[in-house]
This record gives C-alpha cells, structure tokens and sequence, in this order.
C-alpha cells in the first residue's frame, strides 16, 4: 500500500470545505495541514496530531489562535518506553533500528532523541530507517534483520500505520521484534504496542466539537495531550519468536493477546 498524492489530499480537503460544515474531525498530519490551506475559518477539531506547534497547526498548545485545536498523540518522551519494553521482552537486543517516513512524520527527530537517549542508557546502538515506498519498508527490514541482536521501533505516522500489515508481516517473516504505537498493531500481529488510547481520544474531541457546536472558539480551546496510555502484549507473537515474556511485564499489561 502506498500513500496518496498530497494534491489528492488538497483535492478532498477543498471539497470538504466547499460543502460548508460547521465543524470539521480530522486525522493524520497531511489532512490537517490540507484542511488548512483550504480555510482559516470553519473550525477544525484534530486527533492523534504528533507535533501540531512545530507543523503551525496552531500557535502553542494553551492558546491555539486560530481555527484549529486537538488533541496531541504521543509525549515525545515516549520513545523511553518504547526501548524499555523492546529490551524487556528481547534481552539479546542490541541494536534498535527506528522506522518512520520522513515527510509525512516530519516530527521523527523529536520521538528519535529520546530513543537514542534511552538507548544509550542501556548501552544500546541506534540507527534509522526512512521509508518512503512499500519497497523501502521491505528493504529496511529484511536489512536490519540480517543480524539476530537486533530490535525495530516503528514511528507513529500516518505512512507506517497505512502500512502495518506489510511491516507486521515482514517483522513475523524476519523474525524481527517490533515496537508499534497502537493497540490494533498488536492486534494484528504486533510483538507488542505503547501509545495513547485512540479511542479515548476521539470520545474528549467530540466533546469539543459539541463546544464548538455550542458558540465556543477553537483558538480559545487549548491543545489537549492524552490522558490514557495503554500496554498491549501480544504472546502469540511472542512464541513465535520464541520469547520470554517476563511476568512482571504480563501484569503491568492492559490487555494480553493469546
């Protein structure tokens, strides 16, 4: 699975805007930023938005200023968490490969400095995979995988999560553990996942929608950063690249999958 053009994504947020909405939810850096470019008036509620400062969404996140606001998907803190749990569940890991597009996760450097920080702690390399194609993903990993010793974090963009089943697949095929964000990566066959729990998100920004609705003014809504995070471990998964899954990291576990 590719991505679609960005004109594509002009195309729709332009028709979106023309059909005159009072509100509109939005996902995914490059809708949001195409829903920009096609109106600064009708308000835009977003969701799951990994930098919306640094990708002038909005001013700063207690006063938006304009006529977006959200709420933020991940902490950029995160990427600690991420290695701790790849680590945890893959000892002999000792070099971490980070996967991520670089345009349409223009943030990665942010999420990438606290990996490399966590990493270095545990005496661990670092390198990096951008991925631009479905043939980029597969060269990268069959690449790393080479060698036994080492683990793969996979960025939360909106590319990787179009494509988390060819990236599932190529980790399972490889033998490769694997780090994703989301609960339905796991689901589908990830090692495991750490991230923000989506639907959380989406029930607080249908309240600002209901706000908005009612008079109020995005600009006046701060920026909202998740309040749930949410460990999902798939032992499945697990068995067949004949890990260990230590019990104390089962217990701490929001959802197991066998």
């Amino acid at each position: 699975m590719g991505w679609p053009r960005h004109r594509t994504d002009k195309v729709y947020a332009t028709e979106l805007v023309r059909a005159r909405p009072d509100v509109i939810l939005a996902i995914t850096s490059p809708s949001v930023a195409a829903l920009q470019q096609a109106t600064r008036t009708t308000p835009i509620v977003f969701a799951g938005i990994g930098d919306p400062v640094g990708q002038g969404f909005v001013a700063s996140l207690a006063r938006p200023g304009g006529n977006i606001t959200g709420f933020t998907g991940l902490e950029f803190s995160i990427g600690e968490k991420w290695v701790g749990f790849l680590k945890e569940l893959a000892p002999g890991v000792t070099q971490i490969a980070y996967l991520f597009h670089p345009e349409i996760g223009p943030y990665y450097a942010l999420w990438l400095k606290s990996v490399e920080a966590a990493a270095a702690t545990l005496g661990l390399e670092t390198t990096t995979a951008p991925v631009r194609a479905p043939s980029d993903i597969e060269r990268a990993i069959s690449t790393i995988a080479v060698h036994p010793d080492r683990g793969l974090i996979v960025q939360p963009d909106a590319y990787t999560v179009a494509n988390r089943r060819l990236i599932i697949e190529l980790a399972a095929r490889h033998r490769l553990p694997a780090v994703y964000t989301y609960r339905y990566e796991a689901v589908e066959g990830g090692l495991v996942s750490y991230g923000a729990d989506i639907s959380d998100q989406f029930r607080r920004a249908a309240d600002y929608v209901d706000r908005i609705l009612k008079s109020e003014k995005p600009a006046e809504l701060p920026v909202q950063q998740p309040l749930k995070y949410e460990l999902v471990i798939n032992l499945k998964t697990a068995n067949a690249l004949g890990l260990s899954v230590p019990p104390t990291l089962l217990a701490l576990a929001d959802e197991v999958i066998e």
